[in-house]
């Protein structure tokens, strides 16, 4: 037992460290990230004009980082495509891209994440497959984002300026949070509309419960998400396991819904569990109030809408003496980089950022040929990751 008290100690010693450099916004946004956004911009900026990259070290010295965060911006540039590696050669710029075969579009991405410590790892998740393709020459894009409370004239004004730019279509990422958020969304589409802009959903339609598709909608597979994470924990012998739902919205219902269809199959069959986050909480309130219904409820395992609520849950149940995950196995969404460096590594479901952008570009265009067809909905699965928070 000593050992074990220790081992939890130690756990929520790292625990704490990783969460707080989150919550202060020292680490929403990784070193190695950091390092291979600025490699790329000197790619794209010709630097090594299609010849050899630095190497492992080069980068590390030259960046002031350890040889791994050097190796990790290093395979970032290689998943997006900018680099390739050839056997005890070394990494050279990417020569074989594909032709531009939408060369003389150009597109708008907007993304609708709420302002926090975590929203620029939320957006890079889902804008890094639009990059590696506008990279590949596949087409232009052009990042755009509103704050919170923009009046409606201005966010219609900017839909009107994106046309007015020579933008063809917009990539839209809703916001999830509120109903006012809601609006401004509904703003903006209008906005869209005037413009006669054509508009692609990324990942969720809009916010509202059963609400019915006005747009096409390309989106991870969350009712699969649900589904293989539920099946995880089943198959790691847990008997009660709950499902955290935070807002009315596709991303939550199609995970839930997967959840159910795997306690409906289960042998035995479980009792569903689902715990609906009150929307009035703040982050540093909603980790507490669901480390405490976890607790009461005597669950064992437990699947969490995005990878920080995880971390922020694990913190708060290792407070309270709960070990992870001996006594709860915790489950995540999207692969987010703090669930990939928190000291304990979170499962999660990953999302499929590429296949969803080039789902996305394959319905733009179809939308752009075929105006009057009504809403498609496209879907992809994503991968189980399996980490510490269940297995360790």
């Amino acid at each position: 037992m000593p050992a074990m008290r220790q081992h939890c100690l130690v756990q929520l010693e790292i625990a704490e460290k990783s969460v707080s450099q989150f919550e202060r916004g020292e680490a929403d946004y990784p070193k190695y990230l950091s390092v291979a956004d600025d490699l790329a911009a000197r790619i794209r900026a010709g630097e090594w004009n299609h010849g050899k990259v630095p190497t492992v070290r080069d980068i590390a010295s030259r960046y002031d980082v350890s040889s791994f965060t050097a190796s990790r911006a290093l395979q970032t540039l290689r998943d997006r495509g900018l680099v390739v590696t050839r056997n005890r050669s070394g990494s050279y710029i990417t020569a074989d891209r594909p032709p531009p075969r939408t060369s003389t579009h150009s597109w708008a991405v907007v993304t609708h994440v709420s302002p926090g410590p975590w929203q620029s790892a939320s957006e890079a998740v889902v804008k890094v497959g639009f990059e590696r393709l506008a990279n590949a020459g596949t087409f232009h894009f052009y990042p755009l984002e509103f704050p919170t409370g923009t009046p409606a004239a201005d966010l219609e004004r900017a839909a009107l300026t994106l046309a007015h730019n020579g933008v063809d279509g917009v990539f839209f990422l809703p916001s999830r949070m509120s109903e006012e958020l809601c609006r401004q969304d509904e703003w903006f589409l209008a906005g869209c509309r005037k413009a006669r802009l054509p508009v692609v959903l990324i990942d969720r339609n809009l916010r509202g419960e059963g609400r019915p598709l006005a747009y096409d909608l390309v989106a991870s597979d969350h009712f699969e998400g649900g589904l293989r994470c539920t099946e995880h924990l089943l198959d790691r012998g847990r008997q009660r396991v709950a499902c955290i739902v935070a807002s009315p919205t596709s991303t939550h219902s199609n995970r839930l819904a997967g959840y159910l269809f795997a306690l409906q199959h289960s042998e035995p069959r479980r009792e569903p569990w689902v715990i609906r986050v009150p929307e009035n909480l703040d982050a540093r309130e909603t980790y507490p109030w669901i480390a405490e219904q976890l607790i009461r409820g005597e669950a064992d395992g437990v699947i969490c809408y995005q990878d920080y609520v995880a971390v922020g849950v694990i913190l708060e149940l290792f407070r309270r003496g709960r070990n992870v995950p001996r006594d709860v196995a915790v489950v995540g969404c999207d692969d987010l980089p703090i669930g990939q460096s928190f000291g304990l590594g979170v499962t999660t479901y990953t999302y499929p950022s590429e296949a969803i952008a080039r789902g996305a570009v394959e319905r733009m265009l179809h939308r752009m040929a075929r105006p009057d067809d009504l809403p498609a909905k496209l879907l992809y699965p994503g991968q189980l990751v399996v980490r510490d928070s269940t297995v360790g």
